[in-house]
């Protein structure tokens, strides 16, 4: 499922290394300082992770029921400052771990990634949950555990989620008549984490008109996910906004041969034989 907070010498320099890693072995944490990097070319990676890793404290790892365990993680992380940020919830800022260590503040998925480097620290078994429309963490006794795990909202400063407030939540997000089920709080995988912090920036980025950071977001999921003909739509459109015509015209092909069949397929088709066309030239 991935790792969290590991550098060693052998470390990606790049989030394109760290993409073409196994699954097993591509680090969350280090991914999210990677793609912070993409706005702080002078970001100390290293730095960073070291600062997290930190942030959870001398707690010992051994003893106790996991429900304490998990308590102490969430009251020295409410301690330290960290919560959700509800007034400007799309500052892309919320979305970069440089910044969320500083301000202390972020969007779900940013708390979850502090929050499981935090619990990682003291010996808790915690990883991220793509719940829909609002990230979450489980946490269990062992990888392998039979128990009931632990739901955990960082949002709300490491609270814990029971079966009523995880109902409210997913009821926010696909409306009244959605139903609560055990395979929704399945642990995501290091790329599905990465790729939903990226698609939270693109997607914010994108609202601000800032279509140039928007594609550099999209090109790294495309990294994470080279074969998603959705991806590959979104990249392309974004390239031909920023006047990328050659990474348009591939990720269209792309697209065709990845699903001929779509009901999109004659328009893009379209679009490409107009992108091969010379451009017009205007005599004076």
């Amino acid at each position: 499922m991935g790792t969290w907070v590991t550098v060693t010498p052998e470390t990606p320099a790049s989030f394109e290394q760290l993409a073409r890693l196994p699954e097993a072995d591509v680090d969350i944490a280090l991914g999210a300082a990677l793609v912070a990097r993409d706005v702080y070319d002078t970001l100390d990676v290293t730095a960073l992770l070291s600062e997290l890793a930190a942030l959870g404290g001398p707690a010992s790892a051994e003893g106790g029921p996991l429900r304490e365990r998990v308590d102490a993680v969430s009251e020295r992380f409410a301690t330290l400052g960290f919560h959700g940020n509800t007034h400007d919830y799309y500052d892309p800022r919320n979305s970069l771990l440089p910044d969320v260590l500083a301000r202390k503040t972020g969007i779900p998925i940013t708390l979850s990634i502090v929050w499981c480097a935090m619990a990682k620290t003291v010996g808790l078994h915690a990883r991220g949950v793509a719940f829909p429309g609002h990230f979450l963490v489980r946490v269990d006794e062992r990888a392998q555990s039979d128990g009931p795990p632990i739901i955990i909202d960082p949002f709300q400063k490491g609270r814990v989620v029971n079966d009523v407030a995880a109902t409210a939540l997913l009821r926010r997000a696909l409306g009244d008549g959605a139903d609560l089920y055990p395979s929704l709080f399945t642990p995501a995988s290091a790329r599905a984490t990465l790729v939903r912090l990226l698609t939270n920036l693109q997607s914010t980025y994108a609202k601000r008109g800032e279509h140039a950071r928007a594609f550099i977001a999209a090109d790294r999921i495309v990294m994470l996910e080279p074969d998603s003909a959705r991806v590959l739509r979104e990249r392309g459109a974004l390239a031909l906004r920023i006047g990328a015509i050659e990474v348009a015209r591939a990720d269209f092909t792309r697209v065709v041969e990845l699903e001929p069949h779509a009901a999109d397929i004659p328009q893009i088709q379209a679009r490409l034989e107009k992108l091969a066309r010379p451009p017009r030239t205007t005599l004076h």
